[in-house]
């Protein structure tokens, strides 16, 4: 198969480990790299190997060889992007989140439609050994009919850490549109669509100061809910808690949990590709861990982008696919109406479960 030639926008923090998997893939090619710094676009390029750094996005856009972009930008960023390589006739797979409103998600989704082209998006964890376990299990009925599920992902936020953590407390931002497309992309892919959600969000530091070494003492004005409690009634009946948070300083609660009507299955953290699947069926005295059944056990992100560039060529549905990322933005964008309006929110969004991956695959290897 001839490999869909890849042009990356934004070189930031997450970049590396797409550009060091995109080598593994026989289906992709990484050709060259834009970033608003271009001397950051130099040096990446420099470090993995590229064929070029263009001067800048519109460039990377006019290079006829460019079939595919992949938009590593700011949230901010990633509709106007999409739109932008849509526009320059480029399929599009950006990272989470699909947009930074519904409007822009929509507007992504209608232009690829008209165009004839894909659009794909992270994150693309639940295509990992873990999740893809996981989902084998619900689907042979392992716990039953799934009757609840529990989500949550609590820290004390990034400004300790991350070189540039302005992005996190601004619009698009928050831990429910940073870390909950994790949690939520695996509870779709696990229990399909949302029919409805409510929940409650607050901000509890107003200003955060940056204490890693970039821009140390840097303060931070927070204008993005920073703690999210929703509630989810999935179509297929399931209900879901997830709460996700940048105020917690420690927890012991997990990462996810699937109750069905014979048995609970307790999965690890959805960021990760080969995170452990435990398993307690009805009359068990103890959790067992099941062995993991599928590839991409380790970070293999990039497998999503993969996945979509083989069926550029080759025709179908790709798994990681706009039309599921839009529906996690809805979801998450719910939480905050309801939380402002008091009520539940009706979602008018849908989605379908992508396909399993088959259990035949290894690594770096993708089968019909």
């Amino acid at each position: 198969m001839k490999r869909v030639k890849v042009g990356v926008v934004g070189c930031g923090n997450i970049s590396d480990v797409y550009f060091e998997n995109a080598r593994r893939f026989e289906s992709i090619e990484i050709v060259g790299c834009a970033d608003l710094d271009k001397a950051r676009a130099v040096e990446k390029a420099k470090k993995h190997g590229l064929a070029k750094a263009y001067p800048g996005v519109k460039q990377l856009l006019a290079d006829k060889s460019v079939e595919l972009v992949l938009n590593l930008t700011v949230p901010a960023a990633h509709g106007a992007v999409n739109l932008a390589a849509l526009e320059a006739g480029k399929h599009a797979f950006c990272e989470k989140p699909f947009a930074l409103t519904r409007e822009q998600g929509e507007e992504v989704l209608a232009l690829a439609r008209n165009k004839g082209l894909l659009v794909g998006c992270a994150p693309d964890t639940f295509l990992g050994a873990g999740l893809q376990t996981a989902r084998k299990l619900i689907d042979d009925g392992w716990i039953g009919e799934p009757v609840s599920a529990t989500a949550f992902m609590q820290c004390h936020g990034h400004e300790t850490w991350h070189p540039d953590p302005e992005f996190f407390y601004q619009s698009g931002g928050g831990p429910m549109f940073d870390m909950g497309p994790y949690y939520l992309t695996a509870l779709v892919s696990l229990l399909g669509a949302a029919r409805r959600v409510t929940g409650s969000t607050r901000i509890t530091f107003p200003e955060r100061t940056i204490t890693s070494e970039k821009k140390y003492g840097k303060k931070v004005q927070v204008v993005i809910p920073t703690h999210v409690a929703g509630l989810i009634d999935f179509a297929q009946g399931a209900i879901a808690t997830i709460v996700t948070s940048f105020d917690v300083w420690a927890h012991t609660l997990p990462c996810i949990e699937v109750h069905g009507t014979i048995g609970s299955m307790n999965i690890g953290d959805p960021n990760c590709f080969g995170s452990p699947v435990k398993v307690l069926r009805a009359g068990a005295q103890a959790w067992g861990e099941v062995p993991l059944t599928h590839a991409y056990a380790t970070n293999s992100r990039g497998v999503g982008l993969a996945d979509m560039a083989r069926i550029i060529r080759k025709g179908g549905a790709h798994r990681a696919n706009g039309t599921m990322a839009y529906h996690v933005l809805d979801i998450m964008h719910a939480f905050h109406d309801a939380s402002e309006s008091g009520r539940h929110v009706k979602l008018k969004s849908v989605c379908e479960r992508p396909a399993p991956m088959p259990l035949a695959q290894r690594d770096w290897e993708l089968l019909d």
